[in-house]
This record gives structure tokens, sequence and C-alpha cells, in this order.
């Protein structure tokens, strides 16, 4: 068991990504959502003074929003950001909770939070019927300077993914899992440097 009490499991990052991008998914009302595909990036009413949470685990997003239908995330949006990005984020990043393997006591740990602009997550990843797998899916806050670094220099391009998703959705509900599952985004695990592992307490 690991100090949250929470059983050990794999700690990857998978996501769809090419050499130079990956993508990310995030979930807003209309208003937002419809804004930020026609500037290709976020702008007002979003709030860059805000946490933002990006998330390479498309199932996990679907869980997230309930397949977008949760209040305030019924638009999936499909965000590509540049790899150098994603990678300073993790880089400038703490983990939301102690880990006795990745800080060497509490105290070190509260002043990493204390001073990080982007905090990680570790949740278990999810299967088309929102059952827990045994692998961790990463999510990535980022607030202050890392927001400000996400909307003005990492965004590559913002995709509405909600009719996507909602089709998905239709045919799992209408026992077509298999079928479903071959439309899925195909996440690889993503290769990170050891330094960066280290710091989220990412596996090989």
């Amino acid at each position: 068991m690991s100090e949250t009490g929470e059983s050990e499991q794999k700690r990857r990052v998978r996501a769809l990504y090419g050499e130079s991008s990956i993508a990310v998914y995030q979930a807003y009302p209309k208003e937002i959502a419809e804004r930020a595909v026609r500037a290709g990036t976020f702008v007002a009413p979003f709030k860059e003074d805000r946490m933002t949470w990006i998330k390479p685990s498309f199932l996990w997003m679907m869980y997230r929003s309930g397949w977008a239908t949760k209040p305030n995330q019924e638009c999936v949006l499909s965000i590509e950001i540049t790899r150098e990005g994603f990678e300073w984020a993790l880089a400038h990043s703490s983990l939301s909770h102690f880990d006795r393997h990745v800080h060497p006591d509490p105290a070190a740990w509260r002043k990493g939070l204390n001073e990080s602009p982007v905090r990680v997550q570790w949740d278990p990843d999810r299967s088309t019927s929102f059952d827990p797998l045994p692998e961790r899916a990463i999510q990535v806050g980022l607030s202050g300077e890392a927001v400000k670094r996400y909307v003005r220099d990492w965004i590559i391009g913002v995709n509405d993914v909600t009719g996507f998703v909602h089709s998905i959705r239709s045919e799992i509900r209408q026992g077509c899992t298999e079928g479903a599952m071959q439309k899925l985004p195909v996440e690889r695990h993503y290769p990170l440097p050891e330094c960066i592992r280290n710091r989220i307490g990412a596996d090989k």
C-alpha cells in the first residue's frame, strides 16, 4: 500500500502524441469551448488566474465529464500542445500528495507544492464502462506562469470532439463496445527523461 492507502498501480503517461506534439483533453461549457476553437487557444471567458487541468487519457476525460454530459463539461476539447511545453510543465510540477518514494519528508513536499506552478495527480485510469484499470492516468494542473505559457506558447490547435464523444457513447450503450474501442485514440507510453519521472513518481 502507498502512503495514501491506495494499492500500488503502475504510473505511466499514456497519450496520443507525435514527434513534436501531444494531445490533451479538457471539458468546458459551450461559451468557453466555442471561442477557444475559433481562436485556436483559450480566450475570455476562460480565466487565466484559475488552475486548469489537462488530461492525456481520453477515457479518463470521459469518466470525468460523463461522456460530455455533466454540467459545465458539455463540450470536450482535444488540444494539441508542444511536447516541449508538456515536459516543461512536468519538470516544474509537484505531486498533489506526499509520496515517500518521491519526497524526503513532508516538509520538502509542502515546500515544493507551494513553489510549483503545476500540480500532478495520478488517478486510476478507466475503461469504457468507467471501471478502474490497473494503471494510473496522469492529470496535470496548470496555474500562474504555467497557464500563461499554455495559452500563449504551447497550444498548437484546439478541436471540439464532442460529436465524436457522443457517437462513441452511443455505440457503447448499444452494446457495440468492441467497435467503439477500435475508434478510440491510440494512446502509447510517452517517454519521459529520468529526472521528470523521478519528480512525478512515474514508472519506466
